[in-house]
Parts: structure tokens; sequence; C-alpha cells
């Protein structure tokens, strides 16, 4: 009997790390799977194989120790009995302190052991539209095929849906020197913390001369309402005088950046412009546009700055920092240099690079219910980069959750999700924290539950640590309880 023909309880679209992982569980768990891939009779322009669970961009899985948030996330699937870390184990080549693996051999394991499974049907055909059947899973990848995207933006909105990443980079809160910067929100638009503000009835800054190429914003400068403006939480300021903010911009504009692939077509949004575009418009477009210190009072000098790079905070207990409107193509090695030219970020920790490329994923904090189900269209749920999460190994996190989601669906329990303390949890509060602008994101420790303030303030190795051994306890009571 064909793969199209075969009766099944769930259908699963798209052979990547998240639907194969997802169609594992789910037949592990006693259903019936038909997984629809669209090789050999269609490729990506990034796929160069017709093997399920390709990987395209590298082979690395990233780092191993379990101080680092996807160590941690690859400890806890492999605990569970993930298919993909079971093959990236059997599979690894020698990188130091990361799992890597070889691309043939991983893809030839992940494929024999799904073409194996006696519940499931691989269904080699390209998918345009949203199946009738239910229930669906798409996990389609970051290059879901023009057809199919246009099917799923007709169903949840076309504002729901992205065809591009611009992401800006992540710092860790411990990393920032706090002696150069300050909380507040433009305008006093919410709480002031750190060192006092100037002093009220001191006199007032004197306005700075005139300068012409200052004098009106210059083409392409954001006149936009950009995020910092938006909220009622105190965002940190990092302030460039002139000769700091002109000697960044320089540096911005002189960068390397990372060429667009082939089938990239650089399309960039005049909402969303990569912030090297933006210096590269004029010196002065940055200043008028996410660096403008309008509203802005250093507390160090009474004054306005010349002009500020804005931090907002990524997660509710702020361990994590958003650098606001610096979405970058950037090469990463480029960007730590770039980066740490801003005053307060010397020594910043990148939890996560910034980049712009293609990919099509939704909004999933708008879309999506507890079990990663469209509430628009019952019965259909999202996995992968698709759904908005970044990464192989976060990929293949997100197919697990869906799988087991939907089989306790099925079976009519009660959701029981993956405890918020871990990494696995991690993955579903990212796709469920609304945000100004949704964006895809790597697992990073902004997305485990931080650990109870009465266990006293650690450094950070220790407190990563001491989280990790959290996660680890509670994923195996999670497991245990099935």
């Amino acid at each position: 009997m064909s793969g199209a023909e075969s009766p099944c309880d769930v259908v699963v679209v798209g052979g990547g790390l998240a639907g194969c992982e997802a169609s594992y569980q789910l037949a592990q768990r006693g259903l019936r799977v038909r997984l629809v891939e669209m090789k050999p009779h269609r490729r990506t322009p990034a796929q160069t194989s017709d093997r399920l669970a390709e990987l395209v961009c590298s082979n690395s899985l990233r780092g191993a120790a379990l101080s680092n948030a996807v160590g941690l996330l690859k400890e806890e699937l492999r605990r569970v009995g993930s298919l993909a870390l079971r093959c990236a184990d059997e599979t690894a080549v020698p990188a130091g302190g990361a799992l890597a693996v070889d691309r043939e051999r991983f893809a030839e394991a992940m494929t024999r052991a799904i073409e194996a499974h006696p519940r499931i049907a691989v269904d080699r055909r390209e998918v345009t539209e949203i199946p009738a059947e239910r229930p669906v899973i798409l996990a389609t990848g970051p290059l879901t095929s023009d057809a199919l995207a246009a099917s799923l933006a007709a169903a949840v909105g076309a504002e729901h849906l992205a065809y591009y990443d611009a992401i800006a980079p992540i710092v860790s809160a411990d990393s920032i020197d706090w002696s150069r910067v300050w909380k507040q929100s433009r305008y006093g638009k919410g709480s002031f913390r750190g060192e006092r503000p100037a002093e009220p009835g001191r006199a007032a800054e004197p306005e700075r001369p005139a300068e012409p190429e200052r004098a009106a914003p210059p083409e392409g400068a954001a006149e936009r309402r950009d995020d910092a403006e938006a909220g009622d939480e105190a965002y940190v300021n990092c302030p460039f005088d002139e000769a700091q903010y002109k000697a960044f911009v320089r540096a911005l504009v002189a960068s390397e950046k990372v060429e667009a692939r082939d089938f990239e077509e650089v399309r960039y949004f005049e909402g969303c412009l990569p912030c090297e575009v933006m210096a590269a418009r004029g010196e002065q477009t940055l200043a008028f546009g996410p660096m403008k210190p309008v509203g802005l009072t250093d507390p160090r000098t009474g004054r306005r700055p010349y002009a500020v790079l804005q931090l907002r905070p990524e997660d509710e207990a702020a361990t994590a920092y958003n650098l606001v409107g610096f979405q970058t193509r950037m090469k990463y090695a480029e960007q730590l240099r770039v980066f740490r030219m801003v005053p307060g970020l010397e020594e910043a920790e990148f939890l996560r690079m910034g980049s712009v490329h293609r990919n099509t994923f939704v909004d999933a904090p708008a879309l999506l219910g507890p079990a990663m189900e469209l509430r628009a269209l019952p019965g259909v749920h999202l996995a992968g980069q698709i759904a908005g999460v970044e990464g192989y190994v976060e990929s293949a996190a997100a197919g697990f959750v869906c799988a087991i989601l939907l089989a306790q669906k099925l079976r009519n329990e009660a959701l029981r999700p993956p405890p918020p303390t871990t990494a696995l949890g991690g993955i579903l509060t990212h796709l469920g924290r609304k945000q100004p602008s949704y964006q895809p994101s790597n697992i990073t420790w902004a997305h485990v539950a931080p650990l109870d303030p009465a266990q006293g303030k650690l450094r950070k190795r220790a407190r990563y640590e001491a989280m990790a051994e959290r996660a680890l306890r509670d994923i195996d009571a999670w497991w245990a309880a099935g």
C-alpha cells in the first residue's frame, strides 16, 4: 500500500527534524502516521539530497555543556527518547565541546529509522495547501513553499505570517556593565530605576549647536514608532557621545556582511532594516531612528546623550536583553567586534546573534493554543521553525513537544506539557510569550523559569548549573509520570 493510501491517525507534512521527530514520537505511542515529504519530486534550493532530516546549513548541534541552554535541551531530549538525539549521538564527529555529526550518516540514520517504523508510512509528494485531513502537523520548515505558505496565510491572515527573519542580538544581563547604563523609558513612560536623575529645578540642558545634518531626518531615517517607545517597562539605555556614535556608525558601514544565498531575494522592509543598511544611508540616520535620544536623560550628567542604543528585556526576570532595532546581516565575528563598541556592552555575552534571512514563520503567541494548534483551524498543529523556533535542536524539540501534546489530546487526557523549569518547557514559553514583534529564537536561559529568589543571588555559571540541575530533575519526574 502506498504512503498516500495508507490509513493513518495523524498526517505530518515535512520530513525535516521537526517532522521526523513528531512522526516517530506519535508512532511510538501507537498512532499511525503518514509523513508527507516533497523530495525527490521537489527540493528547496538549500537541499542537495533526497534523505529525510537533511542538515543544510551546518553539521553542528552546538554546545554540549549543561551550563549552556542548548546543551541542557539536548540532554533533556536524550532522557525522553528523542530520535534526533539518538541518531546524532550515533553519528557524532569530534568537535571539542560541541555536538557535531556526520551529515550524511545522520540523515541516513534518521531516514532508516523513519522508513523502518511499522506505524509510519512515508508519502513522497508535494503539499500545496493545508490538508483537509485532521489532525495534521505542519512541519515544513523555514523554506515552506510559496503555495503552502499562501494557503496558511489565507487561513490565519497574511499579517500573521512572515517570509523573512529580522533578528536583533540578545545579551546576557549579567554581562552588561551597569555602571555605564541606566533604565528609563522615553518621556518617563515607565519606571525609572538605577541612579537618580537630575534633581528637580536643575538648569535645563543647553541646546546643542545646530548641525546641518541633524536639522531634518535623512532619507530612510526611521520616523516609525519603535518598540522602545511602545511599552510601559523601563528600557536599558547605552549612551553615546558624538565621537563614540560616529565611530560606531563607521564600524557598521565597514563591517563584513553575510552574503545572501542564491535563493534568497534580498528584500528589506523599511520598518525593519538591518542596522548597517540604515547606517549606510547617512551618518545621522540611526540617530533619527533606533538610536534617537529624545525623551531620555542620562542621570549621570543630567543631559540628553548624543545618541542611545536601547536594550529591551527578553523575559519577565530580565535575565537577557534585546538590542532594539539592531537586526543585522553582519558576520558573527563582526557583530561581536562592533556591538562591543556600545558603551556598557564591552564585555557582553551574546546569547543570540542577529540575522536577516528568508524564513517563513507565524506569529505563534497570537495564533497557537496550548497544544501548538492553530486557534483558527482546529486540528492543524505547527512544529519546528514555521512555529518560530530557530536551530536544528530546537526544531527537533518542537516536533517532540507537539507530538506529545497531540498524543495526549487524542487519548482525551489532560494536557501535560513539559515543566516551564525545563528547556523543553522553554520551547513552549517562547511560542507563547507575546512580543511587540514576534521573532524566531534559539533556546536561551531567558526561556527557562528563573530560580526561586530564596536560593539567593548566584553567580552566572552557578545559577545556570543550578537551573540545569533543577531542569533535569523536573524533566525526569515529568517523563516518569508518563
